[in-house]
């Protein structure tokens, strides 16, 4: 069995002076749930009738809905964001009042719960599913709440496709799907191991395999380049080779004092 959809939300709470007073789309609670003659008038001390009415709206159209209701004693301040019920006819004046019904309305699309409907029982009575806002005379004020009801979203517009045009205007390859086969490098100890002068010991795809050498170039300072390139030996006079007897005899070193005093004797004990 299917559940029962719920009644529109509120979008107004008024007083009438008769069920025959209120305007058109103003629904009069003129029974309570027992059945009785739902005049108010008895708990606020008039000698006219009133009357709770409501209005609502079935469609999602845009306009306020009404969040919350409340019961308060004429003494009360007026909660903040809360107005006075409404009175039907407009002209006529109002009488003092015990209690008063505050009404709080916010924009359809700012609610996420409103007020559903309102009944009206004895003081003893109860409503399943209602909630319980105080009491007016000899009669009790019960409430339903429930989710608002929000017009459907505009669908999204369809993701478009790129066009060639842009596609080349991108800073990623045209083609990253097909990768060039590897160069396999010459075997070791041939005449193409040799390193050219494009070519780097280290690997430069790594900022960690970079050297403080790389990008360097190699010159001769000038001092030696013209006798290079004269192809005389005279770079080599200024330096002074020895051979291996000679590197011994000016390093030789007999430790003839470690072994002396390593060859005493300890004092003896008298």
């Amino acid at each position: 069995m299917a559940a029962a959809e719920e009644p529109p939300p509120l979008t107004g709470v008024a007083w009438a002076s008769a069920p025959g007073a209120a305007p058109a789309g103003w629904t009069v609670i003129a029974t309570t749930v027992e059945g009785a003659a739902a005049n108010l008038g008895r708990g606020f001390g008039l000698k006219g009738g009133a009357f709770l009415c409501l209005s609502a709206s079935a469609q999602a159209a845009p306009g306020a809905v009404v969040a919350d209701v409340q019961v308060l004693s004429d003494r009360s301040p007026l909660p903040a964001g809360y107005v006075r019920a409404r009175e039907f006819p407009e002209s006529r004046p109002a009488a003092p009042r015990r209690k008063r019904v505050c009404v709080k309305l916010l924009p359809r699309g700012a609610a996420a719960t409103a007020v559903l409907d309102l009944k009206l029982s004895g003081r003893s009575g109860a409503v399943p599913g209602y909630q319980r806002l105080g009491e007016i005379g000899s009669f009790a004020v019960w409430c339903k709440k429930g989710q608002v009801p929000h017009s459907t979203p505009p669908p999204l517009p369809s993701p478009r496709t790129v066009s060639l045009g842009l596609k080349q205007l991108s800073l990623q390859p045209a083609d990253t799907d097909h990768k060039s086969p590897e160069k396999s490098g010459p075997p070791f100890g041939s005449k193409h191991a040799s390193l050219t002068q494009h070519e780097s010991v280290y690997d430069t795809s790594n900022i960690y395999g970079l050297s403080a050498m790389d990008g360097v170039p190699f010159t001769l300072h000038p001092r030696f380049e013209g006798n290079i390139n004269s192809g005389s030996n005279t770079i080599l006079a200024d330096l002074n080779v020895k051979s291996l007897a000679e590197i011994e005899e000016e390093y030789n070193y007999a430790f003839v004092i470690e072994r002396t005093a390593a060859a005493r004797l300890p004092p003896s004990i008298c």
